[in-house]
């Protein structure tokens, strides 16, 4: 595999044959608009031959001006690629400043319960009265995310949306299903925009930590309230067969498990047993139960020692893969793996920490695979350059991006 400076190198010369109106044999040689060969790329270098060569023998030496045109081009192209190059990396690594749009606020708090809901049970319906009971004036929604794959999220959203209105028939006109709030920041831009002067988001006490430090560093740069409150609908108890212990992990589990009877203690009396068990059908069907996944990768709560092997093992969750965070919807690059967290940068310059039993691969055209968007795929381009240093263990991208977001919140810090 080519390192990240025999690229920059290649494209260099690439750069600067071009530029010339040169043309490639495909293996390192050029040729003018005449057709004579005319140089060569050599060590990531353009080595320029002059007219007096003949074919099947050894050139004749170069002349000074000849010898000056390869040294005084290629110099010149590797100075204007490294100015690019650092001029490039200064502005697109750092952290993007961002400045909400004035709004009149003329509205007061809305409630906000934003969740996976894969597949919807009994603990959910606790949570959505705990959030009706918590607005003002009714005024809340309930937001499922986009998230779906096979193995945590085998519901895609309009299925969701609907078993959910089944279940749930007092808050059917509160469960909101737009393509548009993927993440939490979706959700709360709208209500900026919409002129609320604060938020309450209701959600699960082990997430209440990270969304109140996350929802909370962003204000007044993405979004702009008087007041934000993240709330926690209660604490669960993993060990209990009532409502405080159910939840969407033990369903799949018990999808996987084909064990209809303990999926149908997580399903609410409002939902009958046929429409139960029709749940239960799409849930194994959408998990492909037949590929046999582990339990680590449906309900990593339930096999964190299995999780924790294969991510030490470096076979999941590796430096320049995209991951969901499955709690906020946010989709990132990994630049740094801790003992068991990940450090992520989204495309919009946002860096989010996640733990390992919170992420699934990222989804990109269907699949699990990062993928390469078209203008990453022109070399020589910043953005290839850029998507190829990602890609290489050790290169110094995350780091560079981490140090300046320290130099950003220290300076916020000092003001």
């Amino acid at each position: 595999m080519k390192s990240f400076s025999q690229f920059i190198s290649e494209s260099t010369a690439v750069q600067q044959a071009t530029r010339l109106g040169l043309k490639t044999d495909g293996h390192g040689g050029w040729y003018d608009n005449k057709g004579e060969f005319v140089a060569k790329t050599e060590k990531g270098e353009l080595k320029f031959y002059n007219k007096r060569q003949k074919i099947g023998k050894q050139d004749p030496s170069q002349t000074d001006k000849e010898k000056n045109l390869s040294q005084t081009t290629t110099s010149q192209t590797k100075t204007d690629t490294e100015k690019q190059t650092t001029a490039s990396q200064s502005k697109e690594d750092q952290p993007i400043e961002m400045v909400p749009p004035q709004v009149e606020k003329t509205k007061g708090t809305l409630t906000v319960a934003f969740g996976r809901f894969n597949p919807p049970t009994t603990g959910h319906e606790k949570l959505l009265n705990t959030v009706a009971s918590s607005s003002d004036d009714g005024d809340y929604v309930i937001i499922p995310s986009r998230s779906q794959d096979k193995k945590k999220n085998p519901l895609d959203t309009d299925m969701k949306v609907s078993v959910m209105k089944q279940m749930f028939p007092q808050h059917s006109e509160k469960i909101i299903n737009d393509p548009s709030n993927k993440t939490i920041f979706d959700i709360l831009k709208r209500a900026h925009n919409d002129g609320y002067a604060g938020v309450r988001i209701v959600g699960g006490a082990d997430r209440q930590k990270e969304f109140d430090k996350l929802v909370n560093n962003y204000n007044g740069k993405m979004y702009q309230f008087d007041d934000i409150e993240v709330r926690s609908a209660g604490d669960r108890d993993p060990d209990s067969d009532s409502v405080e212990g159910m939840s969407a992990s033990k369903q799949r589990k018990a999808a996987a498990e084909n064990d209809f009877d303990n999926f149908l203690k997580g399903v609410p009396t409002a939902m009958n047993k046929k429409a139960a068990r029709e749940l239960f059908d799409n849930v194994r069907k959408s998990m492909k139960i037949k590929e046999g996944w582990d339990l680590w990768e449906i309900a990593p709560k339930f096999d964190w020692k299995n999780l924790r092997e294969n991510y030490v093992s470096k076979k999941v969750f590796n430096i320049g893969e995209k991951v969901e965070n499955l709690n906020n919807g946010l989709i990132g690059r990994i630049i740094r793996r801790g003992a068991n967290y990940l450090i992520c940068v989204t495309e919009d310059k946002i860096m989010f920490k996640s733990w390992i039993k919170d992420v699934t691969e990222a989804l990109v055209n269907g699949t699990n695979q990062s993928g390469v968007s078209a203008d990453q795929r022109l070399v020589g381009t910043d953005a290839h350059r850029k998507y190829v240093e990602t890609m290489v263990p050790g290169s110094s991208w995350g780091i560079q991006f981490i140090n300046k977001y320290r130099k950003s919140k220290n300076k916020q810090i000092s003001k």
